[in-house]
């Protein structure tokens, strides 16, 4: 019986924990915990929550992530993939239906860690992560228009399409000083890499710079300049500093089947992010990550986060990169950006009233450029058609539609485009008149003698795994070339397995040869192959003789039946 794979980096980075590596995880936690503010709040927003929500996520669902997750430096919190997930539940389900289908999310999360399936959920195919994710931040892209214009809009459809006609039939209502507020951060945070880079400002993040700058500067123009159109968070959300009380939902069987698909898509969701930030940080930091813990450790933080009124969590890879460039090496780095995090909540969450909305989707129009892989998203249309196909249906599907269509279709797509690829791997080819014995490997040894194909016998070769599309090729192939031999000699010597679709093709064939007084003959049947066709009673429909390890067992079998 296998033990559980649950070991958490934490209960091995405090083995031999010193001074030197707390400097430099108090550091690197102290600088993750200012940059993940500004976007602990815009995400919170943009998801349709109020901000505190957003940073107490960071706050409860970061130091879950790191105390029990199985990466050393991964950072943990609201991530701007969920935005469009978490926005469409609310309006569905309310918040009460978030909360429900986040503690799901949660349990999923931890089921999957449990049977160990952290290594699975990373082979989803690359165009689906990148269609998803580019679609993504287009759809974030496309709900921060409205704010980053100051835009009079009473009612913004849901809709994408929809929402674009609306955005094109308001744009007499554009706010001139909310836009030149919203372009101006986004224009300030894309340079100050370049304008810091010789600079020990550069490990100051620029959206936080920007919503400083820009707060101060709204304020100076209500005050001096009498300017009032500017909308802040005040404006639209009562803001609170202090710490919700654990509450657990009311639950009902009927409320849980319903938010079993959004629950499932918040966890896949979940686990393909924080597995993708783990992988990358570890081929930064030359360690490697424990997939099946990392995925329990996501669970708990998002069983614990809605507890505290939070939204769904997953690991950052900006926030992770964050964390690695400023010399966090172990999860107490992540534990005190959580802390960071706490006392910025407790003493200056009052001044997050003032930030300009404008200031916030201009951190989110950045957020959504950054997600967007556009260079990735370009390579790929440069592959085959059907990595496109994935590609496009599901980017489309996501910004038409929503994220758990997008991902349902797009494993369906990419598992029929895998089976078909697969099924192609595998060669079945007549062959004619000779045997070249320099291809051969079921030979017996030292039988140097000439193979010649006798009379009233063919030869088929199947090259491949013997399973869905190879049996329909098989049979298509004896429609076009085969006539009506006495025996038929099906060589198997390249076939490593066969599955339950080949077994049934193989079947019918035989039983098929068998009415027209044809003689089957398998040849070079490995012993994995041949174990299998005897469960399924191969040597009563066959007779065991006409079983051969070898073709020229196979061939004077058949030369014998022809006599």
């Amino acid at each position: 019986m296998r033990t559980l794979d649950f070991r958490p980096k934490m209960v091995s980075a405090i083995k031999n924990y010193n001074k030197q590596t707390f400097m430099a995880d108090l550091m690197a936690g102290i600088i993750v915990g200012i940059v993940a503010l500004p976007l602990a709040i815009a995400f919170g927003i943009a998801s349709g929550v109020s901000p505190e929500k957003g940073i107490i996520t960071a706050i409860v669902a970061g130091l879950a992530i790191s105390a029990f997750g199985g990466s050393k430096v991964q950072i943990g919190g609201p991530t701007g993939a969920f935005i469009v997930i978490v926005a469409g539940i609310i309006n569905q389900y309310g918040m009460e239906g978030l909360t429900i289908a986040t503690l799901m999310a949660g349990v999923f999360l931890i089921g999957f860690g449990l049977l160990r399936l952290g290594t699975i959920i990373k082979y989803i195919p690359y165009p689906i992560i990148v269609g998803f994710t580019s679609g993504i931040a287009v759809t974030i892209f496309t709900t921060q228009v409205k704010d980053l214009l100051g835009m009079q809009m009473t009612d913004v459809p849901s809709d994408f399409i929809e929402k674009w006609i609306a955005y094109f039939q308001n744009l007499g209502s554009i706010d001139a000083w909310s836009a030149v507020v919203g372009i101006a951060s986004v224009a300030l945070i894309g340079a100050w890499p370049l304008l810091t880079s010789r600079s020990p400002l550069k490990k100051i993040p620029g959206s936080l710079v920007a919503i400083i700058l820009m707060t101060i500067i709204a304020l100076l123009l209500k005050e001096y300049a009498g300017i009032m159109s500017i909308e802040t968070i005040g404006d639209r959300f009562s803001i609170s500093s202090q710490l919700p009380q654990a509450t657990m939902p009311v639950l009902s069987w009927e409320g849980i089947k319903e938010l079993v698909p959004p629950a499932m898509t918040i966890a896949v969701l979940g686990a393909i992010e924080s597995l993708l930030s783990a992988t990358v940080a570890d081929g930064v930091i030359g360690d490697h990550h424990n997939s099946n813990t990392e995925l329990v450790g996501q669970g708990i933080a998002n069983i614990v986060s809605p507890i505290f009124g939070g939204i769904p969590a997953t690991g950052a890879i900006a926030r992770t990169m964050t964390n690695i460039n400023n010399g966090g090496r172990t999860p107490i780095a992540g534990i005190i950006h959580a802390v960071v995090l706490l006392l910025i909540f407790l003493f200056l969450m009052p001044l997050a009233q003032y930030i300009p909305m404008a200031c916030l989707a201009g951190v989110l129009v950045v957020v959504s450029y950054g997600m967007s892989g556009w260079r990735s998203f370009r390579a790929l249309l440069r592959n085959p058609k059907s990595d496109i196909t994935v590609l496009v249906t599901t980017f489309l599907l996501t910004i038409i539609f929503d994220l758990t269509v997008a991902i349902e279709v797009g494993l369906i797509c990419a598992c029929l485009l895998f089976m078909r690829r697969m099924s192609e791997t595998t060669d079945v080819r007549a062959v004619y008149d000779e045997i070249d014995l320099n291809e051969d490997a079921d030979m017996e040894a030292g039988n140097l003698e000439h193979l010649t194909i006798p009379e009233a016998v063919e030869v088929y070769e199947i090259n491949g795994p013997y399973f869905f599309g190879a049996g329909n090729r098989f049979e298509d192939l004896m429609a076009r070339y085969g006539g009506h031999p006495k025996v038929r000699i099906i060589r198997m010597r390249k076939v490593p397995f066969i599955d339950s679709t080949g077994l049934h093709n193989l079947e019918n064939m035989c039983r098929m040869s068998q009415k027209e007084g044809i003689t089957v003959v398998l040849s070079g049947v490995n012993e994995k192959v041949e174990a299998v066709l005897t469960r399924n009673g191969f040597q009563k429909l066959l007779g065991a003789e006409n079983i051969c390890n070898h073709i020229d067992l196979a061939l004077a079998r058949a030369r014998k039946l022809t006599e």
